[in-house]
């Protein structure tokens, strides 16, 4: 193992793939991995396996088992990995001279950039946080993208703790900044919501613009508060002072029409809950601000929906589930029930919501579950499911049909859940309650068989094949099926231990049962459907492409969700005419791969 120093001039102009998740390797020759140390986990114990895989590359604050088999790997040796992902960010960051757009708030960031992105990447060459990377270690991953061709980079920035945005501030610099809302997330690790307020406002400690609500008084206040006045540029649905003064919101069954009488513009929006109306707000303000003499308005109507972490499937004894279960705030659970009231087009389906406690509130626990009550009464809720002792402990608050459980393990084993049919059923949970449980459970599943296999013979298989290949040629086990009616898991858990590259199945769905289940190497997926891509990206799950339908439906997908470089396995048909990209088809092919960002072909193969 060699160790060094680390050089930000010589890494920048290398520009390496900057790596965190062992699980997201695409390019081992080209990556530099950053091994963080988080309270739950440590990434110097994933180095030798990545080793094994290729990467050369490492940054390090510690030393780890393991270090004597590497002898060819570079390590540079910092303090802290995690500062130093920052650092490399924050040097890019200063090599561009072009607007950044800088995005926060409690709700509202992702979409609003990727509105932003719909409405201006038609006229200029846009990099952008992919997905929700907006996190101390999602940001620099995000900055990390601007390139020559860049004209406008557009970021989004979250926070929990004080201290944090001074970090993102520095890698981000943004030029332009939007606030989109202040709620009540993370709430308990500030000691007010002013501080978190000024927390958050500092993101734009040099930036030349504010775009923000001057309705929200509290924000209004924090921006005066900083001596910012007149960098602000405000929009009011009160004020007819502010920069941007909106005259008139008119809700359709269908779509919203917002209107600016001063600046004689209306636009039309296919949406009509309130929180994407006010995100529609901030990007309107924002092209108002950019390009004050243009006529814009028609490209609001085509604003498309933004995937967030709101699943939709289909469940058990006619049931359908929204699935939420990686946070819960009082205004997330706000925008669930709307999205819930929405979906809700069968009238006899009872709306039923499954809670846990919400561990950001700031306040006094009775009078925020009262808020809490109030909320899901106003949004139609007529039966009440709620878990974590805080919900019990004000059980009495809640006036519709409800029952209550003081941990997720008490109400699976009530068996209460096999009750629910004829449902529309939010699952709404902060992390820690693993309501992933539940939603396993009043899922429709597709596949179930039992077998009895023996793990030595497929160990001694897999062996056998592999002497007789040269070292580096790569071998991919199917697993399809559920492990064809052997127990996937089980299968392959043995295959990653034993040395198996990939591992490769027929649906989306089993590639997701061994994600839950820990299996961290490459998943193939052999049959890939359009409705199921939230799952795919979440579980980092490899696609296997076989039409140019469908290869414009993933590249649509990843710009819409700004993921770069998704990768993806093209297959060809040589003779068999079943499945597969034809003769024919390879110049097109071959030309829409290489006019896009969003894919990269990882392997191709024929039949």
């Amino acid at each position: 193992m060699i160790t060094k120093e680390l050089d930000l001039v010589r890494i920048n102009k290398e520009q390496p793939l900057l790596l965190t998740d062992s699980r997201s390797l695409t390019d081992p020759d080209r990556s530099l991995f950053f091994a963080l140390v988080t309270a739950h986990n440590d990434g110097h114990r994933y180095i030798t396996d990545l080793y094994n895989k290729g990467v050369r590359q490492f940054v390090i604050q510690h030393d780890f088992v393991g270090m004597d088999v590497i002898p060819d790997a570079i390590c540079y040796r910092v303090e802290n990995t995690l500062k130093a992902l920052q650092e490399i960010a924050a040097y890019h960051r200063q090599l561009f001279n072009i607007p950044i757009i800088g995005i926060t708030g409690s709700n509202g960031k992702t979409i609003v950039k990727e509105w932003l992105y719909q409405l201006l990447h038609d006229r200029k060459s846009i990099v952008r946080s992919p997905r929700s990377y907006n996190s101390q270690t999602g940001v620099p991953l995000s900055v990390w993208q601007l390139n020559k061709e860049t004209e406008l980079g557009i970021f989004e920035a979250g926070i929990s703790l004080p201290g944090e945005m001074e970090r993102l501030q520095k890698i981000v610099q943004p030029t332009i900044g939007i606030f989109t809302t202040l709620g009540e997330a993370h709430q308990e690790n500030f000691l007010s919501r002013e501080e978190k307020c000024l927390e958050k406002l500092s993101l734009f400690e040099s930036s030349d613009t504010i775009i923000y609500n001057e309705d929200q008084d509290l924000v209004k206040y924090c921006i005066e508060k900083n001596g910012w006045t007149n960098k602000a540029f405000s929009w009011s649905q009160k004020n007819t002072e502010a920069n941007i003064y909106i005259s008139q919101i008119e809700k359709n069954v269908d779509h919203t029409l917002i209107s600016l009488e001063k600046n004689n513009v209306r636009i039309k929006i296919p949406f009509t809950d309130e929180a994407s109306i006010e995100d529609a707000i901030h990007c309107l303000v924002l092209l108002l601000y950019l390009f004050p003499e243009e006529q814009f308005e028609h490209r609001f109507e085509k604003l498309d929906p933004v995937a967030m972490r709101l699943d939709v499937s289909k469940g058990v004894l006619n049931n359908m589930l929204i699935n939420d279960t990686y946070n819960s705030d009082i205004n997330s659970l706000s925008i669930a029930l709307d999205f819930m009231s929405r979906r809700s087009v069968d009238k006899s389906q009872k709306q039923v919501l499954i809670l846990s406690d919400i561990l950001q509130s700031g306040m006094v626990p009775a009078a925020f579950y009262r808020k809490v009550a109030e909320l899901v009464t106003q949004k139609g809720v007529e039966h009440i499911i709620g878990i974590g002792p805080n919900l019990m402990s004000h059980s009495n608050l809640f006036a519709m049909e409800k029952e209550f459980y003081p941990n997720t393990e008490s109400y699976l084993q009530s068996g209460r859940w096999r009750n629910l049919k004829d449902s529309i059923i939010l699952i709404k949970g902060s992390r820690k309650f693993r309501f992933e449980q539940i939603s396993e459970r009043l899922e429709e599943k597709a596949h179930q068989t039992v077998l009895e296999v023996d793990l030595d013979a497929v160990i001694y298989n897999l062996k056998h094949f592999k002497s007789l290949l040269r070292p580096e040629t790569k071998i991919i086990c199917m697993v399809k099926a559920f492990g064809y009616g052997v127990g996937s898991y089980e299968l392959a858990k043995t295959l990653q231990e034993r040395g198996a590259d990939y591992l490769a199945v027929a649906l989306v769905d089993e590639g997701v049962e061994l994600r839950r289940e820990g299996i961290t190497m490459p998943i193939m997926i052999m049959n890939l459907e359009e409705h199921a891509f939230n799952l795919l990206f979440e579980y980092n799950l490899e696609p296997e492409i076989y039409n140019m339908k469908m290869l414009e439906a993933i590249i649509r997908e990843t710009e819409r969700r700004g993921i770069l470089n998704y990768p993806i396995h093209i297959k060809l048909d040589t003779g068999m005419n079943r499945l597969g990209f034809s003769k024919e088809e390879i110049i097109n092919l071959a030309q829409t791969i290489n006019s896009q960002t969003g894919v990269s072909v990882k392997s191709v193969f024929r039949i």
